[in-house]
């Protein structure tokens, strides 16, 4: 009885990816194991005729080797575009997965770059396949046991306080979002720290020991990280660079904290509801789908107060979630009235057709 293959119903939002689709890593990911392949079976057929006067048996056994090859590279492509396309594993492609990515992504770039895509392009690609891998293949985990891992260019530039060391010494004055952040972190329970390099990640990782990363980075980052750690899983969030790169980025607090609340299997009180109700509350208009620009109404607006100083879309009266992750029925009856007297420090946001 043939097993049906059904399309991944986890399947995450283009645009937390800048538009990515998976169908470009799975047809880069084909295009190169076909060409190994090729290369393999031209490398053998050349020196075929060679090969004979040394002994008779050695084309043979080369042959037989080069067979073993192909096979093993078509059985992990075909295991791994299944294990993308349907959210399951297929074939024990789980064991191969990231021996595939380090052999395949510096061959998908360059074959990517024949075809005119951009490197961005595909490791926007391959951030998201990896981060629904990764939400399908492993489970919940203790606060403890998760580590979010920040670049250092989330602080402010103006900033004198030195956080790489003492993530801690923030001061918490809400002028950039590691203050959020660390909300988050004491909210969930979680570890977090920041690092200004792939040494001192590395350094980082092999002190937490964590059994899940939530890294923030950019695409660049983010693709050597989830090399350099496996099989350690990291569950990506790519950031915002209105300023350039590696200067005052931004992040997307909501995606962060539905990483948490997806992985974590122990939540406050308060945030244990359904993910229906959240993701509906978490698609308010100017929240979640505008860009983030830096004007009223934009995810970094929403996210960091607009340059008030505080984080006005996470929530109001001391609570990270707001919009995003809403408490309770009660409870959100209870807080219109102080978010109402907080719009009046905070700009004005787009009025919603009605």
């Amino acid at each position: 009885m043939s097993m049906p293959i059904r399309k991944n119903p986890d399947s995450l939002p283009r645009e937390d990816y800048h538009g990515a689709r998976k169908r470009l890593f799975i047809g880069l990911i084909s295009l190169t194991s076909a060409a190994l392949c090729l290369v393999l079976l031209v490398g053998w057929i050349i020196p075929y005729i060679g090969l004979g006067n040394i002994h008779p048996l050695v084309p043979d056994i080369t042959g037989a080797l080069l067979v073993a090859c192909i096979a093993l590279i078509v059985w992990a492509t075909l295991g791994l575009v299944l294990h993308i396309y349907t959210g399951r594993p297929w074939f024990g492609s789980q064991r191969v997965r990231g021996v595939a990515v380090k052999l395949f992504l510096p061959l998908m770039e360059l074959l990517g770059r024949l075809f005119g895509i951009s490197r961005e392009e595909v490791r926007h690609s391959f951030i998201k396949v990896n981060n629904e891998l990764v939400r399908g293949e492993t489970g919940s985990f203790a606060p403890s046991d998760v580590l979010i891992l920040l670049p250092h260019c989330l602080q402010s530039s103006n900033c004198a306080v030195r956080l790489t060391y003492g993530v801690d010494h923030c001061k918490r004055c809400g002028q950039c979002p590691i203050e959020r952040l660390l909300a988050l972190r004491d909210r969930y329970g979680v570890k977090l720290a920041i690092a200004t390099g792939g040494t001192i990640a590395r350094r980082i990782v092999v002190k937490e020991r964590p059994r899940l990363i939530i890294a923030v980075a950019c695409e660049r980052d983010l693709a050597s990280g989830i090399q350099d750690t496996h099989p350690i899983p990291v569950y990506g969030v790519l950031n915002e660079r209105p300023n350039g790169p590696c200067l005052d980025t931004l992040v997307s607090l909501l995606n962060v904290e539905k990483a948490l609340r997806h992985f974590l299997n122990v939540l406050p009180p308060d945030v244990a509801i359904d993910d229906a109700e959240a993701d509906t509350a978490s698609a308010a208009p100017g929240f979640h789908d505008a860009p983030a620009t830096g004007v009223p109404g934009s995810v970094a607006d929403a996210t960091f107060g607009a340059g008030s100083g505080h984080a006005t879309g996470v929530g109001h009266a001391g609570s990270p979630h707001g919009a995003g992750v809403a408490t309770a029925r009660d409870q959100r009856a209870q807080e219109r009235t102080p978010a109402a007297s907080s719009t009046a420090e905070a700009p004005a946001a787009p009025s919603e057709p009605q």
